[in-house]
This record gives C-alpha cells, structure tokens and sequence, in this order.
C-alpha cells in the first residue's frame, strides 16, 4: 500500500495536476494560446479511456507489476518529449504517449494490481492508496512551480520524467510477483460466470459506468472551474481560492472516515452518501450564495474523496476479483471521456447560466444517487453470487 501509494502520488503529480502549473509558459514558449494547452491535456483523458480496457486485461493475467513499472517508463518518455517539444505537433505527440501511460497506470490500474493481489481483501488497501494519493496535488502543484520558476517548465517535465526512473521504478518493482494465468487454459469457473451472466448483471455494470461517469464529469468540472464559479455566486477571489483550499483537506478527511468508520458497512451506503453531498452543497450555495463557499467546498470534497474509492471497491463486491481490471477499465471509459468533455462542457454552462449552472452538476448527483438506489434490486443476486466466488488463484 506504501509503495502503490506513493508512486501513485507521483503518477498524478506529473500528468493530471501537471497543466494547471505549467499550461500558461508551455503556451507562451512555444507560440499557441492557452486552450490548445488544455485540448492536448483532453486528448490524453480520451487517450488513457481507450488504454485501459487493455491495461486491466494485462494486469488480471500478469499482475500489476509488470504493467506499472512499463507505465513509469512511458511517463518518463512522454515528459522528455513534452519538455523537449517545440510545436503543436510535439505537444500532441507528447502528451498521446502521457494518455497512454495514464490508462494503464493511475488508479484503476492500482486498483487491478491489488486486487490481484489480494482478491476481496483489498477495500482497505484501496482506500490507503487514495489516502496517500490524495496529496499528489499539494506535493505536485508546489514542486512543478518551484521547478519552473528556477529552471523553466521543459526542466521542470525533465525532472518529473527522471523522478520516474529513480523512484517510480523501484516503487513499482517492488510489488510481489504473480502467477500469470495462461490466456487459453480451460476455466470452468470462468466458463460459468459467463454462462451466469444475466441482463441484470449487464444493467449493474451500465449502471456502474453511468455513476463513474457523471461523477467523474462534476469532479472535472468542479477543478477546472471551482473559484471562477464561486466569483459568480458573489464571492472575492480570495474567499474563492480559500475555499478551493479546503477541498483537499476534505477529500482526505472523508477517505480517513472511509478507512475508519465506513469500512465496516457496505460500501454501495457509502457510495450514495457521497453522491448526495455535491447537490447537497450546490443547493446551500445556490440558496445562500457567497457565504455558503466554505459549507459547498467542504461537503463536494467529502463526497469526491469517498466516490474515488468507490471507482475501485463497489466492482470488486459486486463481481468479485475474476476479471476486475478489465472491468474496471471498461466501466471507466465513459468516466474518462466525460472527464474529457467536463471542462469545456461546464465552462459553456456557466456562460450561459452562472452560478445555476450547478443545477447540471448537481442533477448528475441525483441521477447517480438514483442509479445506486436501483443497483439494489438489479444486482443483488449478482453481488451473491460474486460473494460466493472464490479468487483467482495467487
């Protein structure tokens, strides 16, 4: 958990918290404006969506170790180029082989090597990892500024991609072997699930990637515009970036109250608690205006951190270990191509509404509320005989 925990951290610091900071000099230096920036950024989320069907296929044969530790190569290699980029072209060449290493080596791919690992007693593990991850953008955004501003943004890319070699690597390397489970060996197990599987469990896995998605979508929209949006409601720009501040803290609270407290109840409880917290928040803002920021950027928080645990264990207690990574890969596609869209998406509703755009957001809560509510009736026999399974072999 350690280790998956801290070269986690690593991997988001260096690629998804990576524009925020150095988006405007890459732009200034290589003559293109800011938003193109960003739209390579994008094309690396829908990158990373397509990867990673076939990253969790890998990791569910092989393990997580050989596949994480390729990732921490390719992310060394798309932040060299990136840094040594000198068009356009270059920053879209870039940061294809940045979305690639993202589909195979962020979270869901983490997620699949533990449970590989580990089967059904990975929730726990799950939930550390988040909770040393959950600082990758208090580490990262500081050390990508620090690196900027002393030796300029393409040293700064330099430096993440030899961070990768010296201490990815090894982090990652270090996890246990597995036995690899021949792809054309005869599984009667396997044989059966296939056989056992009903409209409902496909409808539970619709459902899944649905939930994913307009989550995934809220929390996009919400970093990308989160104090522009709270200037909107009528606060100052620095009651706005103080109440950004304290989404992280709130992330990780939730996430310590998950791997305390919560671990002891289901986790689809969990899951609709915390879609409920981001319309709850927008409502308070949406009726209090300005000085409900701080009461929206702690309770969205909360929630987000919760939901980025549930992405890896409601999968894992409603199918079971047999096949989570390409799962998960695949249930997380629609999510990734929503996270893609979620900037442009929101940033045009907010033109148009305001501050009421969060009226969007906030039904994508309810609708996600509502698809776990019905996920009780719809996978209950799923989730027991998931319950009943016994884990791939280690």
């Amino acid at each position: 958990m350690a280790a998956l925990g801290t070269a986690q951290t690593l991997a988001w610091a260096s690629s998804y918290y990576l524009p925020a900071v150095l988006a405007v000099p890459m732009a200034r230096d290589l003559g293109i404006a800011t938003p193109t920036v960003f739209a390579a950024f994008s094309w690396a989320l829908i990158v990373s969506a397509f990867v990673g069907p076939r990253a969790g296929r890998t990791i569910d044969r092989w393990g997580g170790r050989p596949v994480l530790v390729a990732t921490n190569l390719l992310f060394a290699l798309g932040l060299a180029t990136l840094g040594a980029a000198q068009s356009a072209t270059g920053l879209f060449i870039a940061w294809t082989l940045m979305g690639a290493a993202m589909g195979a080596g962020l979270y869901e791919a983490a997620f699949a090597a533990l449970v590989r690992l580990h089967g059904r007693d990975s929730r726990s593990l799950i939930t550390g990892i988040t909770l040393i991850a959950g600082f990758a953008s208090t580490v990262g955004w500081p050390l990508s500024g620090l690196l900027e501003a002393q030796f300029g943004w393409r040293h700064a890319c330099f430096g993440w991609a030899a961070l990768h070699l010296v201490l990815g690597v090894p982090l990652n390397a270090s996890l246990p072997r597995v036995r690899s489970v021949p792809a054309a060996a005869p599984d009667p197990q396997a044989l059966q699930t296939r056989e056992d599987a009903s409209p409902p469990a496909r409808g539970t896995t619709a459902l899944l990637a649905f939930v994913f998605a307009a989550t995934w979508f809220t929390s996009t929209a919400m970093a990308a515009h989160f104090p522009a949006m709270l200037q909107m409601a009528g606060a100052s720009l620095g009651a706005a970036v103080a109440a950004g501040a304290l989404i992280g803290p709130a992330q990780v609270a939730a996430r310590l109250l998950e791997f305390g407290l919560l671990r002891r109840v289901h986790p689809l409880l969990s899951a609709r608690l915390a879609t409920l917290a981001h319309p709850v928040g927008a409502t308070l803002l949406l009726v209090a205006g300005a000085p409900a920021a701080a009461v929206f950027a702690l309770v969205h928080g909360a929630g987000n951190g919760i939901l980025t645990i549930a992405k890896g264990t409601l999968p894992l207690v409603l199918f079971g270990p047999r096949g989570y990574g390409e799962r998960q890969g695949l249930m997380m596609l629609p999510a990734r191509i929503a996270q893609a869209l979620a900037p442009w998406l929101f940033g045009w509703c907010l033109e148009l509404w305001g501050p009421r755009a969060l009226l969007v957001t906030g039904a994508l809560g309810l609708a996600a509320f509502g698809a776990l509510i019905w996920l009780r009736t719809g996978s209950r026999g799923q989730a027991a005989s998931a319950a009943d399974a016994p884990a791939r072999p280690r």
